[in-house]
């Protein structure tokens, strides 16, 4: 197959593959069995009509676009082989001189994955901030607050108003201008009085109301608000209080400590907790350095990312996202219809994460070259170890499904993993 390729702008590339006439008339075949018990023609049962009879009817190209969109792929994927190209993009496809004698020539356009230019002495010897990992008293005390917390019991309230720290039940509707608005209406709703789930001071207004109480609430909706057609309107809530709560938490003793862990005294309980806090805050402070290191990593290197890049990688957070609260039973249309934000607005919270993600692995990515990383047997099996368990999956099966291009993204992962250990290695301290 002959194929070639052109620079178009920046890492954009415009290919050029053909079609031979041979694997176009696979495709035209596999298109007419395809179609053919759609199409009917006089003096024929239906499924039954010959190919020659529906190209003499409707002309020769009548199975081109679907016998196209048959073998393109595979020609599409040797040309991208054959040229040696990394494609960073869905390619933008348009056929020329389609025909049955000649067969096809296909303009694709694409980004390929842009250059990074960094050298040894830019990415050995990245600088990071040490930070303290001491933990205080008061970081025990708040963790162990925290499992008090986690161990309360909601205790109803019927003998005073409502106070700042409450959990209310309560009803509510919003107008703005007088209309009531979407998804300004809930009942038996329970709001944490303080939390600032709510915009302006609408809980602050809740503050001295009685249970049953009905009270009008005026708030103004923030300029940055999710839903543009409520952003800096008044609006005028209509409320009913219809239950006071509090949360009561145990008292931190011995008897605390047996309940909650495997202690017998509250002392014992305590030491460790600030050891458990001790691990989680070296961790916490390796992830930071790792950040630290990375961030001066991509300041020293220079490349141009396409733009697709960072929109394919704010997709896989997106779906990443959305899984995750799908398991907990929510949609992400109903999570970003309570949030008030629109999906514009969560791809750009995305967004300068995303940008980091793809400037580091593209990064980490030339140094693996540079350093001539490779991924050994053993971190491949652990690895494999480590899927299968999560699938629970014998390694044997995981290792059948999984396809060799799965493979080898697997590899790639190790190998970037060992280059990122490999500069906080060579790292210093500022």
């Amino acid at each position: 197959m002959s194929c070639k390729f052109e620079n178009l702008e920046k890492n954009k590339v415009k290919i050029t593959f053909s079609v031979s006439a041979e694997k176009l008339e696979e495709g035209i075949k596999k298109a007419y069995a395809k179609n053919k018990g759609k199409i009917n023609l006089p003096g024929f049962r239906k499924g039954k009509v010959p190919r020659k009879m529906i190209e003499a009817q409707y002309g020769k190209g009548f199975f081109f676009e679907d016998a196209i969109n048959i073998v393109m792929p595979e020609a599409y994927a040797n040309a991208v082989k054959e040229l040696e190209l990394n494609i960073v993009s869905r390619p933008e496809i348009k056929v020329q001189n389609i025909s049955v004698e000649e067969g096809a020539t296909i303009f694709a356009e694409c980004y390929i994955k842009p250059e990074v230019t960094i050298t040894a002495e830019d990415y050995k010897g990245v600088t990071y901030e040490k930070q303290n990992a001491d933990v205080t008293d008061d970081d025990v005390e708040a963790e162990i607050n925290k499992i008090r917390e986690q161990n309360s019991r909601i205790v109803h309230i019927t003998d005073r108003a409502v106070k700042d720290g409450d959990i209310i039940t309560l009803n509510f509707e919003g107008f703005v201008e007088g209309v009531a608005f979407e998804g300004g209406k809930a009942e038996d709703y329970d709001l944490v009085i303080g939390s600032k789930t709510f915009v302006d001071t609408f809980e602050e207004q809740l503050i001295g109301a009685e249970i049953e109480q009905e009270l009008d609430v005026n708030v103004t909706f923030p300029e940055n608000y999710g839903k543009e057609e409520l952003q800096n309107k008044k609006a005028l809530f209509k409320v009913k209080i219809k239950d006071i709560k509090v949360k009561e938490l145990p008292e931190a003793n011995d008897e605390f400590a047996k309940d909650v862990s495997e202690f017998d005294t509250l002392e014992e309980y305590r030491n460790d907790v600030k050891e458990q806090l001790g691990k989680s805050k070296e961790n916490d402070l390796e992830r930071k350095k790792e950040d630290q290191v990375l961030n001066g990593l991509i300041e020293r290197a220079t490349m141009e990312v396409p733009q697709v890049m960072i929109e394919n990688q704010i997709d896989n957070m997106i779906n990443d996202f959305a899984n995750q609260i799908r398991m907990q039973g929510m949609s992400l249309d109903i999570y970003l219809k309570y949030m008030g934000q629109t999906m514009d607005s969560l791809r750009e919270a995305y967004r300068k994460n995303a940008d980091t993600q793809v400037k580091a692995r593209l990064v980490l990515e030339k140094i693996v070259e540079l350093e001539n990383i490779e991924a050994n047997e053993e971190d491949f099996n652990q690895e494999i170890d480590r899927i299968a368990k999560g699938y629970s999956m014998e390694k044997d099966k995981l290792l059948e499904v999984l396809r060799e291009e799965d493979k080898i993204g697997l590899k790639s992962d190790l190998k970037v993993k060992s280059a990122l250990k490999f500069i906080i290695d060579n790292s210093v301290e500022a």
